[in-house]
């Protein structure tokens, strides 16, 4: 760890120097004597050193206050995301249960009944040979698990 012993050396060299060299200038236009200069430096010194901490403190708190709020943005967007994807799957599933129920029925099975589903709201939409028809495709689509409502849009051939 002490690779460098001459440097440091230098450096506090150095450093007494530059001190002492600022000390007699300041003699010059100051007539406190040398041991109050010293004592006023060390003072500011120390001064200027608790305010950087003040300022740093402010600084990590504020930091830590925006990656908070980053945070919590992030997550109600990663919320978000993941609800419209738990609804897209819920939606399709949904759709699959009505066009199996659908397909069960012997009359309706041969038919091209178009299913959309969002939010558990079911639109039907196609053709039927008759109302009975269209109105077992409503009872099938409203019986199926998940559906809130159904919008039957099923045209009665003529």
């Amino acid at each position: 760890m002490n690779s460098h012993p001459h440097r440091r050396f230098r450096f506090r060299y150095w450093l007494t120097a530059v001190a002492v060299l600022a000390l007699l200038a300041w003699s010059k236009a100051d007539e406190r004597t040398v041991g109050q200069q010293i004592e006023s430096t060390v003072a500011t010194f120390g001064q200027k050193a608790d305010e950087a901490r003040v300022d740093i403190r402010r600084e990590m708190a504020q930091a830590t206050s925006d990656t908070t709020a980053a945070t919590q943005k992030l997550t109600s967007k990663l919320e978000s995301a993941t609800d419209k994807v738990a609804s897209k799957v819920q939606d399709t599933a949904i759709t699959v249960r009505v066009k199996a129920e659908l397909a069960k029925d012997d009359q309706l099975a041969a038919l091209k009944i178009d299913v959309d589903t969002r939010r558990g709201a079911v639109k039907l939409l196609g053709t039927t040979p008759d109302a009975s028809a269209r109105e077992r495709a409503d009872r099938l689509t409203a019986s199926v698990q998940g559906v809130i409502s159904v919008d039957n849009q099923l045209v009665v051939r003529a």
